[in-house]
């Protein structure tokens, strides 16, 4: 039985602040520090928890160790990063299927409400065959949102160049990254495919020479998570902090504080300049501030997809 609307000197005069986004510190942007120390960091800076990426880190891939860590620091983990990457391979064994399998019960364990995926490498077919239905089926049994994530192709010209050459050379062709090859077995635009959620990364957008903001609405009210970072559009994936790029990771930001977005952000940037722990301190306290700044909600929300311009 559906509850009564309220009514009365109990119904709200005037819309009521929206809750706010959730917004999360990659374990990845404080690499070549290890998962402790984006604990560490995110609980010092005021993160409102932590995106878990699985790979290398032997501390990443030991859950027990992870919810301790979420215990001793009090910094929930929001979401996981299975391990889809190419130098993750290895990572939790070799079967694709166990390791996506896998992760979603590590965000069970851990109170995550997310898993975020990579789509299927070309020559891994048997998950690509499988990769459609599984993410279904995981999804159905666990309650977890398995967020598959826009990737980019293997561009031509980063073999020209994959700095400033690459970026002046997508800009010369008006966006689009050229020449290119893709390394996965579905599409790089996970829309194309669909899915029940989607992970939105504007680097990867960058890369791929994408408009970010038409994908947003492709993605529309099956957006679950957002990885905030920026670039400028070279043959590489940048992932700097988002303000330093040419994406439009404010309006982004706006945009989803604007509608009924109840996914989390998480800033996915690389701090490898840094040289001390104050530095690097300082790349993630400005990427938290631009992400508090943009996120910011005051009223009621539009649906997601119904953006105002």
């Amino acid at each position: 039985m559906s509850r009564p609307e309220p009514s009365g000197p109990t119904a709200p005069d005037h819309p009521r602040p929206a809750a706010e986004i959730p917004i999360g510190l990659s374990t990845a942007s404080v690499y070549p520090q290890n998962t402790e120390a984006a604990f560490a960091y995110a609980a010092e800076l005021g993160f409102d928890g932590v995106e878990l990426m699985v790979w290398g880190d032997s501390l990443s891939q030991d859950i027990r160790r992870v919810e301790y860590l979420s215990e001793h620091y009090q910094v929930p983990v929001l979401s996981i990063h299975a391990p889809c990457l190419l130098i993750t391979q290895r990572v939790w064994g070799r079967d694709p299927v166990v390791k996506l399998a896998r992760a979603v019960e590590a965000a069970e364990d851990l109170g995550a409400s997310t898993v975020v995926v990579h789509p299927p490498f070309r020559w891994q077919r048997g998950y690509v065959a499988a990769f459609d239905d599984l993410v279904d089926e995981l999804e159905s049994d666990s309650g977890i949102a398995v967020a598959v994530e826009n990737m980019f192709p293997m561009r031509a010209d980063r073999l020209f160049g994959a700095g400033e050459p690459s970026v002046r050379r997508l800009a010369k062709r008006g966006g689009g990254p050229g020449l290119a090859a893709s390394a996965f077995g579905k599409s790089i635009d996970p829309t194309d495919d669909g899915y029940a959620h989607y992970t939105l990364d504007l680097s990867h957008t960058a890369t791929a020479g994408v408009d970010a903001l038409a994908l947003l609405d492709r993605m529309g009210s099956r957006l679950n998570h957002l990885h905030l970072a920026d670039g400028h559009g070279a043959a590489t994936d940048e992932h700097l902090i988002p303000g330093d790029g040419g994406q439009p990771c404010a309006e982004v930001c706006r945009r989803l504080a604007a509608s009924d977005f109840a996914g989390a952000v998480v800033l996915e940037v690389t701090t490898g300049s840094a040289r001390t722990k104050p530095e690097r301190s300082a790349l993630l306290a400005r990427s938290l501030d631009f992400a508090r700044r943009h996120l910011k909600r005051e009223l009621h929300p539009e649906p997601l997809g119904q953006f105002s311009s």
